[in-house]
Formats: C-alpha cells, sequence, structure tokens
C-alpha cells in the first residue's frame, strides 16, 4: 500500500471505526471484545483491498455482515458469557432511561440465535429493505420476513419490559395501520 493509499485508510478507520463497531456489536450480541475482533477481521481484509475499493464503508460492512455469517455456520462455537454491571448512578439523569433501554435491548437481542440477530440488526439498526438483507444473507425474501417476524416474537417473549419501557404503558403504544388501499403515487 502506497503512503496516499495508507493516509486515505487511516482517515477512514479514524472517522467511521466507531459506527462500523456499534453495528458490529449488535451483530455479535454484546459481546464487545468478539465485535471488536469482527470489525479488526474485517478492516484487515479492506486494507488489503483498499486501492480497489469504491465504497469503502459499504465494502466492511458487507465483510461484517459475511464473517458473522461465517460465525453462526460454524459447528463448533465456544461461547463466553459476559455479563455487564449496570453503573450505580448514571452521570446525567435523562441519560438513565435511555441506558436502560440500551442495556435491555443488548440483553435481549444476545438471547436469540445468531441469525436472528443478525436478521433484526441488518432490518431495523442499519434500515436495509428485504430485498436487501436477503441478498447479504443469500436467502430468499420470504425467509428473510418469516425470520424477522419469528425474531421479533420472540424478542417480545425474552424481554416484555421493552413494550412498557419509555411508552408509559402497552395501550398507548401506536398501532400499525391495517389499510392496504392502494396509494396513487404522481
Amino acid at each position: 500500500m502506497d503512503a496516499e493509499a495508507q493516509e486515505s485508510f487511516r482517515e477512514f478507520v479514524g472517522n467511521r471505526s466507531s459506527a462500523l463497531l456499534k453495528t458490529a456489536v449488535l451483530l455479535a450480541g454484546g459481546d464487545r471484545h468478539a465485535a471488536e475482533d469482527l470489525l479488526q477481521n474485517a478492516l484487515i481484509k479492506a486494507a488489503g483491498r483498499w486501492h480497489r475499493i469504491d465504497e469503502p464503508e459499504a465494502y466492511v460492512r458487507q465483510i461484517l455482515y459475511r464473517q458473522q455469517i461465517s460465525r453462526w455456520r460454524l459447528k463448533w462455537r465456544r461461547r463466553e458469557l459476559t455479563v455487564a454491571e449496570p453503573p450505580e448512578t448514571a452521570a446525567n439523569p435523562d441519560a438513565a432511561p435511555a441506558a436502560e433501554l440500551r442495556l435491555l435491548m443488548r440483553g435481549a437481542l444476545a438471547r436469540l440465535t445468531p441469525r436472528q440477530r443478525t436478521v433484526l440488526v441488518l432490518r431495523y439498526f442499519e434500515d436495509l429493505p428485504e430485498a436487501d438483507v436477503a441478498r447479504i444473507l443469500g436467502c430468499s425474501v420470504g425467509t428473510v420476513r418469516s425470520t424477522t417476524h419469528r425474531s421479533l416474537a420472540r424478542l417480545r417473549t425474552l424481554a416484555p419490559e421493552l413494550a412498557a419501557l419509555g411508552t408509559g404503558s402497552a395501550d398507548a403504544r401506536p398501532r400499525p395501520s391495517r389499510d392496504f388501499s392502494p396509494v396513487e403515487v404522481r
């Protein structure tokens, strides 16, 4: 790698590594150490092809997704159980509910299977359409839909406290519209 490409790579890592690490943490089920390994491996692979990459962030994210898929396809998995203790007091009182929500969500996502967790991260955190998720995971759109549905149902079962957190009550939540009438686009 020449000096210009090396500087470009360093700038990319400096600017985008925190956002990429957030995605990796979600893909790894909240395990920060596994997420750091995932991101480091992705960046190493990207560095080898840096001069040929047109969209570096999309390329690195694609590597993250594919490495995570490879991890859940392994027949043997050594899993360490990591437990994070929430802080005793929050420095900012307004940040406490958000921190509580993050901890609850991280714990609930960690209890899903890796495939379920990956589908939910791609659909809702990365905000990708079903077709893109299907392409990334190498499956059909129907599989993505059914996995999303089952994953959300399991998430609701595993962490019912998420439904009541921040909404006041379960009845106060907005209901999805069931109006399937055609919409004219001009």
